[in-house]
């Protein structure tokens, strides 16, 4: 028995709510269980100077987790003076799993930027901010839309990512920090609507795990993730 309670086969209860952010071009504030992740999407009329003249855009993410997120306060990285390796690491994965579904030729030269702001911890907020920041780029390019600054929008396909796990030797989907913190193994897998990998990250805790484990929590993650893309459809009314 799980500790949530949950079949092995079931996400924890999800909700994306567009539009929670007033002044964002797009905004998703997304639920995963308990975890909680504010996605802005910021619109700039420029790019990096690596991009300039080139005739396409760019889109980046940052992340982070306010002080009480968590069951103890944590120092907020501002006043440490450098963000941690994992910080920058998950608003890395964050950014290359935006772009991957992202034409930027259709961009012209803009920079979309995605903050992902933690406000509740559970467990896979790397996988909640990547959903709920897809539903945020969409609202701001179909801002920019209506705005004719875009006349399409530049989004090719749709992006979203589950945690999955060994937990007592059973493959199981969406972990919570209860099951995160204790399993055999445990994976984030990023995947496309049209079925595509964007990344896959897993990690033996105990033993090593599988090639039929890896392949049952992929097979897992992709029934997850086609709930979290209908998740999206609606939140944007598609």
């Amino acid at each position: 028995m799980r500790p949530s309670g949950r079949e092995s086969g079931a996400l924890r209860a999800v909700s994306l709510t567009p539009g929670a952010a007033r002044h964002a071009e797009g905004s998703c504030l997304i639920r995963m269980g308990v975890t909680e992740v504010l996605c802005t999407a910021s619109v700039e009329g420029k790019v990096p100077p690596f991009l300039r003249g080139q005739g396409q855009g760019w889109v980046t993410a940052e992340y982070g987790m306010l002080p009480r997120a968590t069951h103890t306060r944590g120092d907020r990285e501002a006043a440490r003076g450098k963000q941690s390796g994992r910080t920058q690491e998950i608003q890395r994965l964050i950014g290359r799993s935006l772009r991957a579904v992202t034409d930027m030729k259709a961009m012209g030269e803009m920079t979309v930027t995605i903050d992902c702001d933690v406000l509740t911890a559970d467990g896979g907020t790397r996988c909640a901010s990547i959903t709920g920041a897809w539903v945020a780029l969409h609202l701001a390019f179909e801002h920019c839309r209506r705005m004719n600054i875009l006349t399409r929008n530049p989004l090719r396909d749709q992006v979203a990512a589950v945690s999955c796990g060994v937990w007592q030797g059973t493959p199981v989907l969406d972990l919570d920090y209860a099951e995160d913190s204790k399993a055999d193994a445990d994976a984030n897998f990023v995947l496309t609507g049209a079925g595509g990998i964007v990344e896959v990250q897993g990690t033996a805790e105990g033993a090593p795990f599988t090639d039929a484990e890896l392949l049952a929590l992929l097979g897992l993650a992709r029934s997850g993730t086609a709930e979290l893309f209908a998740r999206q459809r609606e939140a944007v009314g598609l």
